[in-house]
């Protein structure tokens, strides 16, 4: 059987058209394990024939490995996605109008394509006023090598300050059932502004998927434990036992635990699309599924009363790289 069309939102009211749900790419450089690139090109494919037309990805992500992966699975598809890209996170300075034209040159080349839909700022650079980076960006709008610009973990007073220079078309952020923090004042000012919300992490980097049940189910050494404090064992286990309280409410449900996280997210508002990421064709279907019926209001009600704002343990990153977030 034919799965239904995947439902379709625009990124901000002066933003292009993509599925639903997107495609977070990030997973398939290495960063949550091993990925075989055969069956990663397999899964963009498959999301991009499903109608996850928007793919996300970074100069950041495997060095640089991402974007050439997304390159050659792209060939002879480029007109079919929604392309979006990130850059300046690695370090300091490189808001500077010359890094910004510099990172664009070097991601259109691992990419193979002559422009992208989506150029995002990855972090501020605190050595550079956004105004001056975004008055750089909009030079590449004007020169036919981005079509729109984006903004990554940012507040709401740089969003207003950026939006001022160049319209902002969308605005990433992690935002989950675990990670409610856009609601306090970020969220508002995107609609205000008419700015789109694209969700990152929205399965909270696999706690929400039912796939870690506890503690011992992590390994000890996966990257998440050293890089999200929300997985280290100071925090891991009040964090999942928070989770099962989900699990417990998909069972009753008779639907997957990923369905409901995605569900959640997607019933914000038709401006907000999630981008969740995976490695394995199995949960790709899984994932897309969450759009196409929408979740009962009375399952988002009780996500809310499970999952109140600040419910979590732990900040959502390290300490070298929160203190490159926005607040």
């Amino acid at each position: 059987m034919t799965a239904a069309p995947l439902p379709r939102r625009r990124l901000g009211p002066r933003g292009p058209e993509v599925g639903a749900i997107g495609f977070g790419a990030m997973a398939l450089s290495g960063i949550y394990g091993p990925a075989d690139e055969a069956e990663s090109i397999a899964v963009l494919h498959a999301a991009i024939d499903a109608g996850a037309t928007y793919l996300d990805t970074a100069n950041s992500y495997g060095d640089g490995h991402n974007e050439q992966l997304i390159g050659r699975a792209l060939r002879g598809r480029r007109d079919d996605v929604v392309l979006a890209t990130k850059f300046g996170i690695q370090a300091d300075g490189l808001g500077r109008p010359e890094k910004v034209r510099e990172a664009l040159d070097a991601s259109l080349t691992r990419l193979g394509v002559d422009h992208v839909d989506l150029y995002y700022l990855h972090r501020l650079d605190p050595t550079t006023p956004v105004e001056v980076t975004v008055e750089a960006m909009a030079a590449l709008v004007r020169a036919g090598k981005v079509r729109h610009l984006g903004l990554s973990e940012v507040s709401a007073k740089t969003l207003r300050a950026a939006h001022a220079v160049h319209p902002i078309t969308v605005v990433q952020q992690e935002y989950s059932v675990f990670s409610r923090e856009p609601e306090l004042e970020l969220l508002p000012a995107t609609r205000e502004l008419g700015v789109g919300l694209v969700a990152y992490s929205p399965l909270g980097r696999g706690i929400l998927t039912g796939t870690y049940r506890s503690a011992g189910d992590l390994p000890a050494d996966d990257a998440r434990r050293r890089r999200y404090p929300r997985y280290g064992e100071e925090n891991l286990d009040h964090n999942l036992r928070l989770a099962r309280g989900m699990f417990e409410l998909a069972e009753r449900a008779g639907l997957p635990p990923a369905r409901l996280a995605l569900g959640w997210v997607l019933a914000r508002g038709d401006d907000v699309v999630p981008i969740p990421g995976t490695r394995r064709l199995r949960n790709l279907e899984a994932n897309l599924d969450a759009a196409r019926t929408p979740l009962d209001p009375d399952l988002v009600a009780e996500l809310d009363r499970l999952f109140p704002p600040g419910v979590a343990a732990g900040d959502r990153y390290a300490p070298a790289m929160a203190r490159r977030l926005d607040r």
